[in-house]
């Protein structure tokens, strides 16, 4: 990938758009509301088949920062994560801040994470994030809430992310990142919808040394029926969508082998694992509307460890190892069983 390196902004929010014209007026509007100035918007269009982009054209006409607003476009619809990748070889922000095109940001929220950014020379700013329940009346729920915190020693931030389970977010936007650490370690999104974002946030952390986390609320992820990550709301799913999701996490499970050695290894091991018990239990919640269905041998193949169980150490990845060993139907049912009393299933 040839980057840009042609900087002339502090910071690049990058916006990709795919059929959002109910949406987009109002995330770009709260994007140009930022009270950081060095600002460039790059608003990727991905080939959409509404009227969002000629929305974008007006705002970037009518708008006084409409000469900050950027639109590169893709030669066909190719999906998120290679649009993420595509935003980051473009853009001519020093940071670069992923903003999807159907949230809102609050309007201090660059500034905040810049001038953190400034004391200690970081490379990544989480903010807060709430999400809102547009589907029930536009509840408001914290649904990542950080205490501040800065990390500043090697696999310091690496060994806090992994501890648990819920350690981080999921989303790689409400983040203020270096571009540089993409580009210098050749990092790119996989070229999938749905994840993306989880896969990326499973590798970043190797890579990044100087962190912070804010307590400032500066994002606000809007929850409609029918997104693709809200499958609770959804009438239909498609099989592929999950078969894409797994196989992302199976390109991560190869992946960690390269960090065999670090200290981390085991905690990242055991949050992989997890994620794959908990998307096979998403899997059995939902089989009535998964189409077409997943047979038993793909559940029990998803939970197998690429290593040696002597290799992660830890007595609590044995349940999660044995899944992956035992005949399908008998892994299964453990999955099924343990997932009731999770009430996960």
């Amino acid at each position: 990938m040839n980057y840009n390196f042609g900087m002339s902004y502090e910071v690049t929010i990058g916006i990709p758009v795919y059929n959002v014209e109910k949406y987009v007026r109002q995330t770009l509007e709260s994007a140009l509301s930022q009270t950081f100035q060095s600002v460039e918007f790059l608003v990727l269009d991905d080939c959409g088949t509404d009227s969002s982009m000629d929305i974008v054209r007006d705002i970037q006409k009518e708008h006084p920062r409409g000469k900050d607003i950027r639109i590169i476009t893709q030669p066909q619809n190719m999906g998120l994560g290679n649009g993420r990748n595509r935003i980051i070889k473009e853009s001519k922000g020093r940071y670069v801040f992923f903003l999807d095109s159907d949230d809102l940001l609050s309007s201090n929220a660059i500034q905040l994470m810049y001038e953190e950014a400034q004391k200690y020379d970081a490379e990544m700013i989480f903010g807060s994030m709430e999400k809102i329940l547009v589907y029930d009346n536009s509840q408001r729920i914290p649904c990542t809430n950080y205490s501040y915190r800065v990390f500043l020693k090697e696999d310091e931030f690496a060994n806090w992310v992994y501890r648990k389970y819920d350690g981080i977010q999921a989303s790689s936007c409400n983040i203020l990142i270096k571009r540089d650490i993409y580009c210098r370690n050749n990092i790119k999104y996989f070229p999938i919808n749905y994840w993306e974002d989880f896969t990326m946030m499973m590798v970043l952390p190797s890579y990044v040394t100087r962190v912070i986390m804010l307590s400032d609320i500066t994002y606000h992820y809007m929850c409609r029926t029918g997104s693709l990550s809200n499958y609770q709301r959804r009438e239909r799913i498609e099989k592929d969508e999950i078969v894409q999701t797994m196989k992302a996490v199976n390109i991560l499970k190869d992946n960690s082998l390269c960090i065999k050695d670090k200290p981390y290894f085991s905690k990242r091991m055991y949050k992989l694992m997890k994620t794959c018990f908990y998307v096979c239990c998403t899997i059995l919640r939902n089989k009535e509307i998964i189409e077409p269905s997943f047979d038993k041998k793909e559940l029990r193949d998803f939970m197998c460890y690429p290593v040696a169980l002597s290799s992660v150490r830890f007595f609590r990845h044995i349940p999660l190892y044995i899944l992956g060993k035992l005949p399908p139907s008998i892994s299964v049912q453990i999955i099924l069983f343990m997932g009731k009393m999770k009430h996960l299933v």
